[in-house]
């Protein structure tokens, strides 16, 4: 089988690794604040703040941002469930916005007829998280400036597109969000086994940030309501998690980092050749948006149904089950059971409804070979062909 995305770990990465088991941290020590501080500089940001997971970085920077109970935060309804369920957590509501037929991400001529209505009905968001769907920014241009009138935080959940650039930019600068998240799971662009960091500009969110992936904690006697009692001495001044990341996944992250590059061109390249080898089958390909450069996370594609004699399923499961392991990224969130609950139905944002229907994510990583890269093609181009054929 070929896999639709897959970690690359090389010996570097194993020595790196036990070089920490070999010293005297395991857990947070110099490590994880080397890597804090590559990724802050490889984005051009100030401060980065490592976690768990990229669940957890945006479970804490919605915090950060002020987000509650009585808040609403809006995100893409084509995301994975932690782009909405952040705001869950933190007891506010959530909404979406439909995303856009070509780039589909966030459709931001959308969200401005979106914000205007809520201005009028008084229900403006707090929190906006703009997901980075596939490894390409959304318009954060057009965000920022929605942002900048209306008064709401903006979070890119870029967990796709660590190496992206935007406007000239490296994607988590901080010049287009307040803060911006990225994932480090094994199919993601570099990997710390799991792993997120939120990367911000503004010292006040990265100090915050810090205290609440580790249990709201504090040692610095200018935030204590009383002496210390010695150099023992720390108070938790609100409630926060144990949200850490380990130096083992640090120094794996660290060294991942360090091929980054090499991996964003070979991620590109097979992308661009996915882009002539399919031009010509009944399929929606990808497109960029102008000044976004993707990381090429994802390669998906849009099967023109109405050309095909077979469903979205059936050709699905004929590609899986010639060895080739495509995925579907996303079913809408708001077509998930708990938020269905919540009062959302089908219908609400027809974009991704539509989108869902003929997604197909293709097999893209690093060590993925021109031939398997041929063979996932001939075999598209087998079923596509049949079903073309017989739609005729």
């Amino acid at each position: 089988m070929i896999p639709y995305g897959r970690q690359s770990v090389d010996q570097a990465d194993i020595d790196a690794v036990v070089d920490v088991l070999k010293s005297d941290w395991l857990t947070q020590g110099p490590t994880l604040e080397r890597f804090e501080n590559a990724m802050a500089e490889r984005c051009e940001a100030g401060f980065g703040v490592a976690v768990c997971n990229a669940t957890a970085a945006l479970h804490i920077a919605c915090l950060a941002a002020g987000l509650g109970p009585g808040d609403w935060l809006w995100t893409s309804p084509n995301t994975f469930l932690a782009s909405a369920n952040c705001g869950r957590y933190c007891g506010a509501d959530v909404d979406f916005v439909d995303i856009d037929p070509l780039t589909w991400n966030l459709d931001t001529a959308a969200l401005a007829r979106k914000l205007d209505a809520a201005e009028f009905a008084g229900r403006l968001p707090k929190v906006l998280v703009a997901v980075a769907f596939s490894g390409q920014s959304c318009d954060m241009h057009a965000i920022g400036e929605l942002a900048r009138r209306y008064g709401f935080v903006v979070i890119e959940d870029a967990s796709h597109a660590v190496g992206a650039r935007y406007a000239g930019r490296p994607v988590g600068c901080g010049e287009f969000a307040d803060m911006t998240v990225f994932s480090f799971h094994p199919v993601k662009i570099v990997t710390t086994g799991e792993g997120g960091l939120v990367l911000t500009n503004r010292p006040e969110l990265a100090e915050h940030l810090r205290r609440l992936r580790s249990h709201g904690m504090t040692r610095d006697a200018a935030q204590m309501d009383e002496a210390s009692h010695g150099p023992w001495y720390y108070q938790q001044i609100e409630l926060g998690f144990n949200y850490r990341l380990t130096d083992l996944q640090a120094a794996l992250g660290l060294s991942q980092l360090n091929k980054l590059d090499a991996f964003l061109a070979r991620r590109r390249e097979l992308a661009a050749r996915y882009q002539t080898l399919l031009a010509d089958l009944p399929l929606s390909l990808p497109t960029s948006q102008p000044g976004a450069e993707s990381a090429w996370h994802l390669y998906v594609v849009r099967l023109q149904t109405e050309r095909l004699a077979l469903s979205h399923r059936q050709v699905f499961e004929g590609l899986r089950a010639a060895g080739i392991g495509v995925n579907v990224h996303y079913i809408p969130v708001h077509l998930q059971p708990y938020y269905r609950e919540l009062g959302f139905k089908a219908g609400d944002f027809p974009e991704a409804e539509a989108y869902y229907a003929q997604a197909i994510s293709l097999p893209l990583y690093p060590a993925m070979t021109d031939a398997q890269q041929d063979e996932v093609v001939d075999q598209l181009r087998r079923l596509l062909g049949e079903t073309a054929r017989a739609a005729n």
